[in-house]
């Protein structure tokens, strides 16, 4: 009869079946409740979409592991079901991305790490098949889940270039920068790179002939420092899980700490039939 409430209780829960992901998710809801309950009093209806949307995210990772027969380990479900609310409730709703310094940093990072373990497992799991007769090397799996990591950071500048240009959204946080290099001021049209340095303040002029100081303490770059430095350190991501997977493949699946973070296929057990690289 416990046992049997347990389950009725990780259903109603999600589905979540480690206990330990099961009491973070439970906490991460509530907390997302809350907040929006909060910002239904308070008339802030795009944080209530925000929220409902967070709910149905945390509750993603569990549909898609029992619907394709995936499991995921607990600690790579906590850091997914942690950056969910890490992104949207923390960085949208309480404005972390601005007050918390490198947030968007940190969240890229992760990011970077998290679909490269994604990569990484939808080879694997062809890897691992008796369907397929290919069987790829640690490095080639490693290689995979790198180049898919970077093609889902490149796919998201995209998207956060399209809501900035389109729909007239900050999504590429702007940077303030002291030095100017531009050949758009070599008055020689040689192609020469003219340098400005230590500048202090924009002044803006409008039409009618008025100036507007805007007290930056330099001038803004208008995204491209946000985009580099966001695929950047989702580079880092990607090759920090693209050598766990490295040696979790090369180990033949008994390395406890890769196996922390590598999805596999239930039914299959830990050996991965990879060859040398």
């Amino acid at each position: 009869m416990k046992k049997d409430n347990k389950t009725r209780k990780e259903r109603r829960a999600g589905l979540y079946a480690n206990k330990a992901t099961l009491t973070v998710y439970l906490v991460l809801r509530a907390v997302v409740l809350l907040t929006l309950v909060r910002s239904f009093l308070r008339g802030e209806f795009e944080s209530v979409l925000l929220c409902s949307l967070t709910l149905v995210l945390l509750i993603l990772p569990s549909i898609f592991t029992k619907r394709l027969n995936i499991e995921l380990p607990s600690t790579l479900e906590v850091i997914i079901l942690l950056f969910i609310f890490a992104a949207e409730i923390l960085g949208e709703i309480n404005s972390f991305y601005i007050r918390v310094p490198n947030w968007d940093t940190m969240l890229h990072t992760m990011n970077g790490f998290l679909c490269a373990a994604i990569g990484f497992a939808l080879v694997d799991m062809l890897n691992r098949s008796d369907r397929f007769s290919f069987k790829l090397s640690p490095v080639y799996l490693a290689l995979v889940a790198f180049c898919f990591s970077m093609t889902v950071g490149v796919l998201w500048e995209f998207f956060e270039y399209a809501g900035d240009h389109f729909l007239g959204f900050d999504m590429q946080k702007d940077t303030v920068i002291h030095t100017l290099k531009t050949v758009e001021l070599d008055e020689t049209r040689t192609n020469k790179v003219v340098t400005i340095s230590d500048i202090a303040d924009v002044i803006i002029v409008h039409s009618d002939g008025s100036q507007e100081a805007l007290g930056l303490g330099g001038y803004l770059d208008v995204g491209i420092n946000d985009t580099m430095k966001d695929l950047f350190v989702n580079f880092i991501g990607a090759v920090v899980f693209s050598v766990i997977g490295y040696f979790y493949v090369k180990e033949k699946g008994k390395g406890r700490f890769a196996s922390r973070f590598i999805p596999r296929v239930r039914g299959i057990g830990g050996d991965s039939n990879g060859g040398g690289a």
